[in-house]
């Protein structure tokens, strides 16, 4: 038998199946459908039962993991954009401010800030967010403690 020598058979034989072809010095490669099963494969890894190894099965899973990455990618964006506005409105609420004039003010002045920015400052560097709050207020005419 070709096994049993050591030797690889013909494309479409019993052993390998036809997913498998032959190159010239007997070593067997994958074929597109195979290579295209084995990396889907690559990306179930970690699933649990047999949708980490039987591809019919996984790639229905693996679909489904890139649905929830994907729809995960949006709501981390809002979860962030949430606590920004959350750390501002605490900084703010010590100078006597809320939140919606605080923000509204800062539109009106000239500083370019984005909320990333104003709540790193609010939650790290108070003295700054403090000149901060003190200068929209000048600019528009609110008196700032």
């Amino acid at each position: 038998s070709p096994r049993a020598n050591g030797q690889i058979p013909a494309v479409g034989s019993s052993w390998l199946g036809p997913q498998w072809s032959i190159v010239a010095n007997n070593v067997a490669i994958r074929t597109f459908a195979s290579k295209k099963h084995k990396n889907l494969l690559k990306h179930s890894k970690g699933f649990r039962g047999r949708a980490k190894n039987c591809y019919s099965i996984a790639v229905r899973a693996v679909h489904k993991s890139w649905q929830h990455a994907y729809r995960g990618r949006k709501l981390k964006k809002r979860e962030y954009h949430k606590l920004w506005i959350q750390r501002i409105n605490a900084g703010v609420k010590q100078y006597s401010w809320n939140y919606s004039t605080f923000i509204g003010s800062l539109r009106k002045s000239d500083l370019k800030l984005d909320r990333k920015v104003l709540a790193d400052l609010a939650a790290t560097e108070p003295f700054a967010f403090k000149s901060v709050v003190q200068v929209i207020g000048q600019t528009t005419k609110r008196a700032a403690p």
